[in-house]
């Protein structure tokens, strides 16, 4: 086939979804500019002859492919078929040396892989030497031979677990959750164009999957997710190996005294269910690394019951805590050793760290960079007492150890240090464009996560009065603020993991220092606020409107149509569209995950606070697949006057409560005018109600 590997790419994802497509979703997906796959799709016409298909186009709505089924299930499997990865990616092609190499190790001449890979010789030879460093960090060594080639040796194990770790290092493994949790199209193609189906195809990948779900086994439903995945992925690179005749070697003393305990039963009712999966026989030195697997998975609690594991008493394990304890602060130890919960969790952690140790297992720890950067501190102390645990076990601990024992050192003098300070609420503004929409969002998740230790207020980007900055300890915003008189923390809108963790380091430090002083509030200024709220909920119950337009309207017409709804007169109209048309670009304002898009800003074009609703003639969704499937559109508008911060506060109420009340939001979607006033009005009582009571 005669395609550029992006191209290949472009007509993969198009032929897959089946559907128009945006070529910003394109680009998305493949990671690169819009404007590159631009150039890729001007020579799409001539390669599709020969599969009479053709290439569509729709400006304003996006691409797709037409012509039979036949014809494009055909070119489909004649892409898989194929490579697609990019000659001169260097990184790309020394990952897929590995993976050649891991494919099979027999005796192989260097032109072998440099036609697999369509370089020269001395290209291989200088990505031979480039990942021999990964392999010799995974037990195995690449031997030259001269006029016959390159060999890898290793032990079988070796090689499963350096199958195991590029797994790790190069796929998501959410698309194992994924496959056992529902057979996804994309959990299959993640194998398949990442190259795995040498190593491990997906087919036995769901067969193994389905054996072990299908046993709904206690202990193995008390796995956690990362255990439950490393299993999974465990026995599927064993059986891929079984199936090609790979066998572990029958020499492991340790395995004779596992057998018969709990683990290895289960190892064996594991290995039972795969043998009449996949009609082999399954070696017993198999059944032995499984249990060896399950004992050293982690479980997301723990029982005592007087019995031993790994030959070890619960006395003996406390007394291991305790000198664990001792060496990380000897100074708080007596403290420490009374956190119950700490006791516990470092207990059921270490039982499977015992087995990972004792027969060199190695674990992957995503998160250890992050951990050494952000408690250094932390991570010193838990690295002497990993020192005690070296020398008890006489095995060496790695640093992703370490980085596991700070976690539960961490959440232990979190608590130790909340007892022994004055903890006090902080005060956190949440920031975004208008301060009625993503920080809505924001501070919905907030209050979830962290509850009373914080009280939030929402702002818009031009709201940071030097009053609100002297009230407030510090503010999470979603835009980038050219000057603002604070401590402002620069998030993602959504607020991912690496957020909520920065936010949580932020309270930590306000919870333990001195409120600001706050200035005296006149009772005539909150008269005055009160007399103002009152007004503007008036005016937007007032005004609050209910239209609709066509099922297949796209973002920019609808932009159009809200303008014209808002605002009888054209300029207003541009300023209203130009105005909503920076918000977006600022970041999406369509919550597919919620069901609606809220289009949200401050403009001149509008003299009062409005929201209005935006609803498609048949109330089904939208077609223009840039609206992600939502079937209601919100629109709130604030004006530019000085009544900013209270229109602010009733429209971000109402942001929330989209979020929080699904009955409010059911009524919007399939509600008449009427319906929509009285709901929103009972909500706005409340809200009324509730600012009364701040003010007493």
């Amino acid at each position: 086939m005669n395609l550029t590997p992006r191209l290949k790419q472009i007509l993969l994802i198009m032929l897959e979804e089946g559907k128009i497509i945006s070529v910003q979703e394109l680009a998305s997906r493949i990671g690169v500019s819009k404007r590159t796959v631009q150039r890729e799709l001007e020579y799409i016409e001539s390669s599709l002859k020969p599969y009479h298909i053709t290439y569509e186009t729709k400006t304003g709505t996006g691409v797709w492919l037409s012509g039979s089924e036949e014809d494009k299930r055909q070119l489909l499997e004649e892409l898989k078929e194929t490579d697609s990865y990019d000659v001169s990616n260097r990184e790309e092609r020394r990952k897929r040396l590995i993976l050649e190499i891991l494919k099979d190790k027999g005796l192989k001449k260097l032109f072998y892989y440099s036609s697999q890979f369509q370089v020269s010789e001395a290209t291989i030879s200088t990505d031979l030497e480039a990942v021999e460093g990964w392999l010799n960090a995974q037990n195995l060594t690449i031997s030259r031979k001269p006029g016959s080639g390159i060999e890898v040796n290793g032990t079988e194990e070796s090689y499963r677990r350096a199958i195991r770790t590029f797994i790790e290092e190069n796929i998501d493994t959410r698309m194992l959750r994924e496959s056992y949790e529902k057979e996804s199209r994309e959990g299959s193609s993640a194998v398949y164009h990442n190259g795995m189906q040498h190593i491990i195809n997906d087919d036995i990948l769901k067969r193994v999957v389905n054996c072990i779900a299908g046993m709904e086994n206690k202990r193995v439903m008390n796995l956690t997710e990362s255990s439950y995945v490393g299993l999974v992925l465990h026995i599927s690179i064993a059986m891929s190996r079984i199936l090609k005749n790979e066998i572990m070697e029958q020499k492991e003393e340790w395995q004779e005294e596992m057998e018969g305990d709990e683990d290895y039963r289960l190892a064996q009712e594991i290995v039972k269910r795969l043998e009449e999966e996949f009609l082999v026989e399954i070696p017993q030195i198999e059944t032995a690394y499984i249990c060896l697997h399950i004992k050293g998975a982690k479980h997301q609690g723990i029982e005592w019951n007087g019995k031993k594991t790994i030959e070890v008493e619960r006395k003996e394990l406390l007394e291991l805590v305790n000198e664990m304890i001792n060496a990380y602060d000897s100074e708080n130890a007596f403290t420490i050793k009374q956190d119950d919960e700490f006791i516990q969790g470092l207990l059921a952690h270490l039982q499977p760290t015992f087995v990972r140790l004792i027969h060199d297992m190695k674990i992957s720890n995503p998160m250890l960079e992050d951990i050494k950067k952000s408690y250094p501190g932390i991570f010193e102390g838990s690295k002497r007492a990993a020192a005690v645990l070296e020398k008890w076990l006489g095995k060496p601990v790695p640093e992703t150890e370490v980085g596991f024992l700070t976690i539960h050192f961490g959440a232990a003098q979190v608590r130790m240090e909340g007892k022994k300070e004055n903890i006090r609420q902080v005060s956190v503004g949440i920031i975004c464009a208008s301060g009625i929409g993503i920080s809505r969002l924001m501070l919905s998740k907030l209050d979830k996560i962290f509850k009373e230790r914080i009280q939030m207020e929402t702002y818009g980007q031009n709201d940071i009065t030097p009053y609100v900055a002297s009230k407030t300890d510090f503010f999470v915003s979603s835009i980038n603020l050219k000057q603002t008189d604070g401590d402002v923390l620069l998030v993602n809108p959504l607020l991912n993991e690496e957020d909520i963790e920065k936010i949580r380091q932020k309270i930590f430090h306000y919870e333990r220092v001195p409120k600001k002083e706050q200035e005296e509030t006149m009772f005539t200024v909150q008269l005055e606020q009160v007399n103002i709220l009152a007004m503007q909920i008036k005016t937007i119950l007032r005004y609050m409107e209910v239209f609709k337009v066509s099922n297949d309207i796209t973002f920019e017409e609808l932009v159009i149509a809200v303008s014209e709804k808002m605002s009888p007169y054209s300029d207003r109209q541009v300023m209203i569209q130009d105005d909503i048309e920076a918000r977006e670009k600022l970041g999406s304002q369509i919550f597919a995950e919620f069901g609606f898009a809220l289009l949200h800003t401050r403009t001149k074009g509008v003299i009062r606070p409005s929201f209005h609703v935006c609803v498609t003639k048949d109330r089904k969704a939208f077609y223009d697949p840039y609206f992600k499937g939502i079937n209601v559109v919100l629109v709130m508008l604030l004006p530019v006057d000085e009544n900013v911060k209270v229109n602010s506060e009733i429209l971000g109420y109402i942001s929330s409560v989209l979020v929080e009340d699904y009955d409010f939001l059911t009524t919007i979607i399939g509600g008449e005018k009427e319906e929509i006033r009285s709901a929103l009005s009972e909500h706005l009582r409340k809200f009324f109600n509730q600012y009364l009571s701040k003010i007493q």
